[in-house]
């Protein structure tokens, strides 16, 4: 079978790489070159045992600040845009404690199926992407807050998630000397020993380099301007450079999915979600951690990756722009100053936005639409944890694409 994947991040990388091992032809498409979106400075952090979804019923008592504040790390920026409204809407029917909890086990489980196929791919390629496997430390200010992160973590260990401990300041320290001169401020921290770290950009541009040498047709710089649907079937795509037949079509295009799905008849709940990074080199500074690191007060990820540390944060639902402004990146500065002195003034900052592609609920879209083509499969709305879930999700892609032997048994 001749497989179109759309997109060249994470999602649709992971996907061309496991249609390619079942045995397919396959064909990638993008407009721009691999990771060039959402993948391209994502927060690095492998979090299969953090899946809890943005939407729970904590949202309520922060949405004048989501609305209001201009510092706050969660916003909203009102657009003239009804995709917005309405995603709006959906979200905050999905901020209720069961929904959350369903969402939950079922993110704990794609994790660790994509935990599985990620490990699987990087024994085999032998990728070169600055992975860590150094577990991660949650920090927490706040006795209440900390004692709320215990409960949240009995919940995931009944939902069947990897193993975790609350720990003291003092074993935080122990755990990551790097924090030292900021301990004091830290009540308790979750630490999951088995969480680990990885350079996504250089993951992609890895399995675009092994998919080469396998045969796998790139067709990168290529934008997608329209379809050809005929019977039910996808038969082809337009694009700038020619159409291009294959007898199954999967979107991966992220926040950009939105727009295929709009020609074949289809409205998918699915919104850019905003987010910022910055990344230090820090060749010659002591100061950075090791250990993977989450501020929850400030929601900023710290992430060693090789000899520069990746820091990321902010979700903001703001439409289509896809500007830096200046006062964010200091954000991040400020809190990598914070919690280690010393490592961000003394490093080059690389500042770097993209748009998550996230869903009311938090759970990707993944599989066939009952009104689209039968031959169509949608991977995309992954939110903020594309990286994490990519593997879990493109095995669910395989699946529903019987491989060559099958077909002919």
């Amino acid at each position: 079978m001749h497989v179109c994947v759309l997109g060249a991040g994470i999602a649709g990388l992971s996907t061309a790489y496991l249609l390619q091992r079942d045995g397919h032809r396959v064909t990638v498409v993008d407009q721009a070159h691999a990771a060039a979106g959402a993948s391209g400075g994502n927060g690095a952090q492998l979090s299969y045992s953090y899946v809890q979804p943005l939407a729970g019923p904590a949202i309520w008592k922060s949405l004048p600040a989501l609305l209001l504040s201009p510092s706050s790390p969660l916003k909203i920026r009102p657009q003239l845009d009804v995709r917005q409204w309405a995603w709006a809407w959906k979200f905050l029917m999905a901020c209720n404690a069961g929904t959350s909890l369903a969402t939950t086990g079922r993110l704990l489980a794609l994790a660790a199926a994509s935990r599985a196929g990620f490990e699987a791919m990087l024994a085999r390629e032998q990728l070169a992407c600055d992975f860590s496997a150094t577990g991660k430390l949650v920090l927490f200010r706040g006795d209440k807050e900390f004692a709320g992160a215990r409960r949240q973590m009995a919940l995931q260990r009944h939902l069947g998630g990897a193993a975790q401990q609350a720990v003291t300041r003092a074993e935080v320290l122990a755990l990551e000397p790097a924090l030292a001169q900021t301990g004091e401020a830290i009540a308790g921290a979750i630490y999951t020993p088995s969480e680990c770290a990885a350079d996504c950009h250089k993951v992609c541009t890895g399995l675009e380099n092994v998919l080469r040498t396998r045969g796998v047709d790139f067709r990168l710089g290529t934008s997608v301007t329209g379809i050809d649907q005929q019977g039910g079937m996808m038969r082809a795509v337009h694009t700038d450079m020619g159409d291009i037949t294959a007898d199954a079509f999967v979107v991966a295009l992220g926040a950009a999915s939105t727009r295929l799905a709009h020609w074949v008849g289809i409205s998918l709940p699915l919104y850019p979600l905003k987010g910022y990074s910055i990344t230090l080199d820090l060749q010659g500074t002591g100061a950075a951690p090791r250990v993977n690191i989450t501020d929850s007060a400030r929601k900023v990820v710290f992430a060693r990756i090789g000899d520069r540390l990746r820091v990321a944060g902010m979700a903001e639902l703001v439409g289509d722009d896809a500007s830096i402004p200046a006062a964010r990146i200091e954000t991040l500065k400020t809190a990598a100053e914070a919690l280690f002195p010393g490592c961000a003034a003394s490093a080059a900052v690389m500042p770097w936005t993209g748009m998550r592609p996230a869903t009311p609920t938090g759970e990707p879209i993944v599989g066939r639409h009952k009104r689209g083509p039968a031959n169509l499969v949608f991977n995309t709305g992954h939110g903020a944890l594309g990286f994490t879930l990519a593997f879990g999700s493109a095995r669910q892609v395989s699946a529903l694409l019987p491989a060559p032997a099958a077909q002919h048994a």
